[in-house]
């Protein structure tokens, strides 16, 4: 679906989904760190810190897709959030091999609030997030080797990730991980993984700039090609 112009021409929009219960946490330095770079390329960021939301991770039967009779207000306010986005980036720590359970309870709740099983056989994504870019940070307190070695990484790029992508017609913005984030961190450590996110936003934002670019440029040339 080509964008509208008033779209081409907004601010590049990212939408950063919290999952973490400490406001302490090296994940929230990480949203921190991620906002401020992007505002300073010129995008807008909106962070959504789920804990201090106090959001409701669980799914009502009578809000399943193809079972609600209305979408709840909180939902409501997500999804038009989502709707002007560009961008979507989930940080949040893995705990027992997945992320933790207010994630997933947006994903179920929020992301999934319209796509019902049928949809997802035939290949049907959702509109709003349909052609959206799609990011995440990830920590653990083992080492990025100990989850290779437990297959844990792949599982998580595999089952979460890539399906979440396929499914809702998402690009691919790429997945840091981070290990060994225990308390009592070197300092240099924790800046030069912030230095990595840093240089992740960079890239996340040349990505989306370059295909806005893109298909400005596509349009302007089927417009002069109908004259």
């Amino acid at each position: 679906m080509p964008e509208s112009p008033a779209a081409a021409s907004a601010p590049i929009r990212h939408i950063v989904v919290l999952g973490h219960p400490d406001s302490q946490s090296f994940n929230h330095e990480v949203v921190e760190r991620y906002g401020k770079t992007v505002r300073e390329i010129g995008h807008e960021c909106v962070v959504r810190d789920l804990y201090a939301l106090d959001f409701d991770p669980r799914l009502r039967a009578d809000h399943r897709p193809g079972h609600a009779t209305g979408m709840s207000a909180d939902v409501a306010r997500e999804i038009g959030l989502l709707r002007d986005a560009d961008v979507l980036v989930f940080v949040y720590p893995i705990w027992f091999g997945m992320p933790p359970a207010i994630i997933k309870g947006y994903v179920d709740r929020v992301l999934g609030v319209a796509l019902t099983p049928s949809d997802i056989r035939d290949h049907q994504p959702d509109s709003v997030l349909v052609g959206k870019w799609f990011g995440t940070f990830s920590s653990s307190a083992t080492t990025r080797i100990w989850l290779d070695e437990h297959g844990q990484m792949e599982s998580i790029r595999q089952a979460f990730d890539r399906y979440l992508m396929g499914i809702f017609g998402l690009h691919d913005a790429g997945h840091v991980h981070f290990g060994a984030i225990v308390a009592g961190m070197d300092a240099r450590f924790v800046r030069e993984s912030l230095y990595e996110v840093e240089e992740q936003a960079r890239k996340i934002c040349s990505s989306v700039a370059a295909a806005r670019h893109a298909v400005k440029a596509k349009e302007a040339v089927a417009a002069l090609a109908a004259t």
